[in-house]
């Protein structure tokens, strides 16, 4: 799992722009969706020189870019739209964490899709960034993903009411479809848990407790991608009356709203499952006492049938004269089966109050 370290994130200066995460390989391209409830046209392998010809300030306008490798590529987006290099800093700075803000008409909202990957106990990060000005959408995406390609059939289909609504109704489905991967992600999450929890009832082995630690990792690490996501839901749902982001329909704030609903929904099952988990790492260090406290019953039994024996030897090792059964014809055999009579009884007597 790629960490994302919000403190010590590297700095970007607002007039030096440089992409920061790993996909450095991905080529640089945009489409572009314009549509109204009428009709649609989509533009693939679009240029920036292309733009002026091709949006529609009466329509919906949705510019998906993948890859951000191109930096000059990302800036002559941000000129078109004037936006303030600090907001094309944080597109490309992917340490940012989760952010909503709104400066000069423009609204901006960075966010991070995690999804688990396949076969590995580990989390794929990807920060996924958008600015809305007029109409105009623009979803920054670091590589080529399927993350909103039920969307585009929506669009090209005509299905549901996309094509009815704005662009602030499509930044709402852009994000719902994004929260969707935490679903995913938690529920893949859940699933690992189960099977820890079966294994640690019957495996003792330190690798068990590797996998515990590694998944409450990934539980925190979910935490603290979605913690911030809430507080910038919480901050539109509670300004919708105060007119602050202008970007956003009146009537399509309770959309956003539903979206912090869902950020709750996730915490609380995060903290749920960090719960179980805690019951798989109890169930494991049971297992553990218990084995020791069977192996310690063992030793401890085995102690006590040899210390009469070793005792009767100790008084018989001490050679005094005056001692008759020392010069018995059938000492030595009487005493031998005394011995084995009385670990024999001991024997009888542990095993019927159960002690072994």
């Amino acid at each position: 799992m790629r960490k994302i370290k919000y403190k010590k994130g590297r700095k970007v200066q607002p007039t030096f722009l440089d992409y920061t995460g790993i996909h450095k390989t991905v080529e640089t391209a945009m489409q572009l969706f314009v549509y109204n409830n009428e009709e649609l046209i989509e533009c693939k392998e679009l240029t920036v020189a292309e733009l002026n010809d091709n949006i529609d300030l009466n329509k919906v306008n949705w510019l998906n870019i993948h890859g951000l490798n191109d930096v000059n590529f990302i800036k002559s987006v941000g000129d078109y739209l004037m936006v303030d290099n600090f907001m094309l800093g944080d597109i490309l700075n992917t340490t940012k964490r989760t952010k909503l803000d709104e400066y000069h008409d423009v609204l901006f909202f960075n966010i991070k899709s995690l999804l688990p990957v396949e076969n590995s106990d580990n989390i794929a990060v990807e920060q996924i960034s958008f600015l809305l000005k007029n109409g105009i959408l623009v979803s920054f995406q670091e590589k080529r993903s399927d993350f909103f390609k039920h969307l585009r059939e929506r669009i090209r289909t005509h299905s549901g009411i996309v094509r009815e609504k704005k662009a602030d109704y499509l930044l709402y489905l852009l994000l719902d479809a994004i929260m969707e991967n935490f679903y995913i992600t938690i529920e893949n999450e859940e699933d690992r848990v189960e099977e820890l929890i079966n294994l640690s009832k019957t495996s003792s082995s330190p690798a068990t407790l590797e996998q515990i630690e590694k998944h409450r990792d990934n539980f925190n690490f979910l935490k603290r991608s979605i913690i911030p996501l809430r507080d910038s839901l919480y901050s539109i749902k509670s300004m919708k009356d105060d007119n602050v982001f202008n970007s956003i329909e009146k009537e399509n704030y309770s959309f956003f709203d539903r979206l912090h609903q869902k950020s709750l929904e996730l915490l609380e099952q995060i903290e749920y499952d960090s719960t179980t988990l805690d019951s798989a790492s109890n169930f494991y260090f049971s297992m553990q006492n218990h084995k020791m406290n069977e192996v310690m019953k063992t030793l401890t039994v085995v102690s006590v049938f040899f210390m009469p024996l070793t005792f009767i030897v100790g008084v018989y090792g001490m050679n005094f004269d005056n001692m008759p059964e020392l010069h018995w014809k059938y000492g030595y055999f009487i005493i031998l089966g005394f011995m084995f009579v009385l670990l024999l009884g001991m024997i009888i007597y542990f095993k019927k109050r159960k002690w072994y």
